[in-house]
């Protein structure tokens, strides 16, 4: 009889955690809204570092309810729920992790590719257990056969120019599918990262698909290949008919650009 009493009591221990966990993001979403700055376009933003260093006790009150779920709670939401708690873990440690220098950091590479790794450096817990960026990014997120998205790539930012915009908003399960679209389509538009040179004929395109172009074959949401994934994305590459063309053909020759690893910093 105890021990049917003490399990029931966890059960509803569990069950009332499950129910404190905000899946809206309220607290993180008004953060992000206060302190992204989108550039003209809407296709690139700048992170305001100051105000989140002012704002850090609300940023840390954020990390430590993501660090409070549990593994047992975290595998009964559904996957959309899953991608949309990664996806902005990821992005708030990140800003965390700046904001340990901040403002004297020009890159988040100046913390160190060896010592002070700052996507293996395990500066926060995950489930009760040490862990780091590259976990939830490689571990998680682009765990084969779980979640599939190579859409993730445009929503998880390392706060850097060269990655894509980290939004004004909070990622949430209801409207994932919708926002890792639109955060695809405005990366694609961003002429600076992403775009197609008539002169030359080629498809001049972010590192990002050099690094994870793997992601985009066959069995990723059904991409099949990088010049497929291009070609369904013409429209964003191109400006004129015949460049969207060659372009959704598949007859751009693909080449990749340098990499601003950049401060993505809203401050001048």
């Amino acid at each position: 009889m105890t021990r049917r009493i003490a399990l029931a009591l966890a059960s509803l221990l569990m069950s009332a955690t499950a129910l404190a966990f905000d899946h809206t993001y309220a607290a993180w979403d008004a953060l992000l809204k206060s302190h992204v700055r989108y550039l003209p376009g809407g296709n690139a933003s700048r992170v305001d570092y100051a105000g989140f260093a002012r704002d850090r006790a609300k940023l840390k009150a954020v990390l430590d309810a993501d660090q409070q779920v549990t593994r047992a709670e975290f595998d009964g939401w559904s996957k959309p729920q899953q991608e949309a708690f990664l996806i902005n873990a990821y992005n708030g440690f990140t800003i965390e992790k700046i904001l340990t220098r901040y403002p004297d950091i020009k890159s988040i590479r100046d913390f160190g590719t060896v010592f002070g790794n700052p996507w293996k450096d395990k500066f926060f817990t995950l489930f009760g257990e040490a862990a780091n960026l590259d976990l939830v990014e490689h571990g998680m997120l682009r765990k084969a056969g779980v979640y599939d998205e190579p859409r993730v790539h445009f929503a998880v930012v390392c706060a850097s120019i060269g990655c894509p915009m980290l939004r004004n908003e909070a990622f949430v399960a209801e409207r994932l599918d919708a926002q890792l679209e639109d955060g695809i389509r405005r990366f694609l538009s961003d002429r600076t990262r992403n775009r197609y040179d008539p002169q030359s004929g080629k498809l001049e395109v972010s590192k990002i698909f050099d690094w994870y172009g793997k992601d985009f074959e066959q069995g990723h949401k059904g991409y099949g290949s990088l010049k497929a994934t291009f070609g369904k994305y013409a429209d964003m590459l191109a400006d004129k008919p015949g460049d969207r063309a060659a372009v959704a053909a598949g007859r751009a020759e693909v080449t990749f650009l340098d990499y601003d690893w950049s401060l993505n910093d809203a401050r001048p």
